[in-house]
């Protein structure tokens, strides 16, 4: 059995930022929870372990996020998502479901949308404070609604705050964070059916500017990295797997053979089962 603490807040006399629920949890391993929608804003933070989030876009499309110790996830009101502790190292993880009236301009101005759900602290001592503030409200449940909302303020600063990457002058440092973030969605959706729009709305960037500093520093288009970065997985699973052609195309987003067979011709100049032959044969040599 998982070990849980869980909390209802008994007050909602509070406008502008409220408590609603909040806990901490040991999970089992692969404990899941959901498909399900929650009536106001839900934050975990994962204290240890690792485990995936998936959960609705704007767009009604269903993104996976793999979610590690020192980070989290906002769930937003309405949202649709499920979560899943790892089978190996399952996550300890703290949570909070609050609302009100400035909850929405907060997480907003932190850059929390649900295209940006995972929280990636970017000061460590401002998320250290944070998860010291969350774990004081879930451990001292027995305070009154007023204590127990003041620090859920001190929580909230310090989550938004830390968040926020910190400038530099010209700008470099933003890009290259941008550039990492897109690389790591990539990384972890390239299975999905994802589109440009996809990643650069999970940096929170408009498509015209996230192409344009994607393209000034891989030197290639998102669309062409995305194609690159699926072909090169494709032939891995090509060459250490028997996997059918069919298979490993719908592993790396082509759920169709013959439009998987086409773009791995583009890349590699033959068709997948020439390249595995071709690949097979070196080996014998």
């Amino acid at each position: 059995m998982s070990n849980v603490l869980y909390s209802i807040f008994p007050c909602e006399n509070f406008i502008d930022l409220s408590l609603y629920q909040y806990g901490w949890e040991q999970c089992d391993p692969a404990h899941a929870f959901g498909p399900a929608a929650r009536n106001h804003y839900l934050f975990h933070y994962v204290i240890s372990g690792t485990g995936m989030l998936a959960a609705e876009n704007s767009q009604k499309k269903v993104v996976e996020y793999h979610i590690k110790s020192g980070q989290g996830f906002m769930i937003f009101p309405q949202q649709i998502c499920s979560y899943i502790a790892d089978q190996k190292l399952p996550w300890e993880y703290a949570w909070v479901e609050f609302d009100g009236l400035k909850a929405k301009e907060l997480l907003k101005s932190a850059g929390f949308s649900p295209d940006a759900p995972v929280y990636r602290p970017h000061q460590k001592d401002l998320s250290r404070q944070m998860s010291e503030e969350l774990l004081y409200i879930v451990r001292n449940s027995q305070e009154s609604p007023f204590h127990l909302t003041g620090h859920l303020y001190l929580f909230m600063d310090y989550l938004t705050r830390s968040i926020k990457p910190i400038l530099s002058g010209n700008g470099n440092r933003m890009r290259d964070f941008y550039i990492k973030e897109s690389l790591t969605f990539i990384e972890q959706n390239f299975q999905n059916d994802i589109t440009v729009e996809d990643i650069a709305a999970f940096c929170g960037l408009n498509r015209s500017y996230f192409g344009k500093i994607f393209r000034d520093t891989t030197g290639k288009s998102p669309q062409e990295f995305l194609i690159y970065y699926r072909m090169s997985k494709a032939g891995e699973l090509l060459k250490l797997t028997t996997l059918s052609i069919g298979d490993i195309g719908n592993a790396v987003g082509y759920p169709n053979q013959l439009h998987f067979s086409r773009a791995f011709k583009k890349i590699y100049g033959v068709s997948p089962r020439a390249w595995r032959y071709e690949q097979q044969s070196k080996e014998k040599r």
